[in-house]
């Protein structure tokens, strides 16, 4: 494991029933989820996930009901034990932790915000953000001004005073994120946090989550079940069907190479030149160069970035690498076919 690598997930199963770990190990594999519970009574919640996690990035684990998203998340931190499997963080197996090092885990290195906004209804905003510096014994003048500094950090400021009643939906959970902010945690968990709200509300959300993670890059776990915030919000995304894996990539990777039609699925009503790169358009280099008047640009950027420049510009755009080195081109023309496919 690198040292880059936040967390690691190793051949994860959580099986529900009675017998689990009889059931497990005389497992057919070849069965589905619905065959096994039809047979043994137990149901596959996780079935051999495995996946890890880069330091500062954001992982989604996108699904519909039922595809054992939520399962997977809540064995990071054991909220759910795992069936079998291993999680490390930072190199050390979580399910191997004993009581007193999970409680060290979930108070000082890892926080969740969940749908539900789950605040202390008789607790002012200041009090509910300030909840889990409490929990850890930290004295009010100072825990206060931490919570009041995340507050001003999320777009609460002047609601510290009010209760949870007193907000909308989306101030509420502002207030849920500050709560999990304050304990500057290593590791924050999402499950669904923004379904709730009305679709302009859980816009903003998203934007304020982006921009704040752009200052605290914190190592992110975030669960949804709708594909497009799945590729807004992630660095990578894995699809779960059946609590399986159906595929783990960027979002460039799942629409422009999707695994199986369920993944097709999901990415079929996606405009390709929201995720596309100018490095999956491009064509090797022929007419350009660094040195004349052609517009230069990454061949990371977005296709939906380079609307205005390559409307404007009659010549071909100059694709070079992190680097600087000039890698292809892509003409006004290319430009068009890539944004008018669906």
């Amino acid at each position: 494991m690198s040292e880059a690598t936040k967390i690691v997930c190793n051949n994860i199963w959580k099986v529900f029933g009675p017998n689990p770990e009889i059931t497990l190990k005389n497992l057919d594999h070849s069965l589905t989820r619905a065959q096994v519970q039809e047979q043994t009574g137990h149901v596959i919640g996780v079935r051999n996930m495995s996946f890890k996690v880069e330091q500062g990035e954001t992982f989604v684990v996108m699904g519909l009901s039922g595809s054992g998203k939520s399962t997977l998340v809540r064995c990071l931190s054991r909220l759910i034990e795992p069936t079998a499997g291993e999680v490390l963080i930072d190199g050390v197996d979580v399910i191997k932790m004993n009581d007193t090092q999970l409680t060290e885990l979930r108070r000082h290195k890892m926080s969740m915000v969940f749908q539900h906004f789950g605040l202390f209804p008789h607790r002012k905003v200041i009090d509910n953000i300030a909840f889990g510096l409490e929990i850890r014994g930290v004295g009010k003048q100072q825990r206060t001004e931490k919570a009041m500094e995340v507050l001003e950090m999320v777009g609460l400021s002047g609601w510290e005073s009010n209760y949870p009643r007193e907000l909308s939906g989306g101030m509420q959970q502002r207030v849920g994120l500050a709560r999990a902010m304050a304990v500057d945690p290593e590791i924050l968990i999402f499950d669904e946090p923004f379904s709730a709200l009305d679709p302009l509300i859980r816009r903003e959300m998203q934007d304020e989550l982006l921009s704040l993670q752009q200052k605290v890059q914190k190592t992110m776990v975030f669960i949804t079940h709708d594909f497009l915030e799945a590729i807004k919000m992630g660095d990578h995304i894995a699809i779960m069907k059946d609590g399986e894996t159906s595929q783990i990539g960027t979002s460039e990777e799942l629409v422009a190479s999707p695994a199986d039609d369920y993944v097709r699925e999901f990415t079929e009503d996606v405009p390709r030149y929201k995720v596309l790169s100018v490095g999956k358009v491009m064509q090797a280099v022929s007419t350009v160069s660094l040195n004349g008047d052609n517009p230069v640009v990454s061949e990371s950027a977005k296709l939906d970035s380079l609307i205005e420049v390559a409307s404007e510009s009659e010549k071909a755009l100059a694709v070079v690498n992190s680097d600087g080195q000039l890698v292809g081109e892509i003409t006004q023309s290319m430009f068009l076919k890539a944004m008018s496919t669906k």
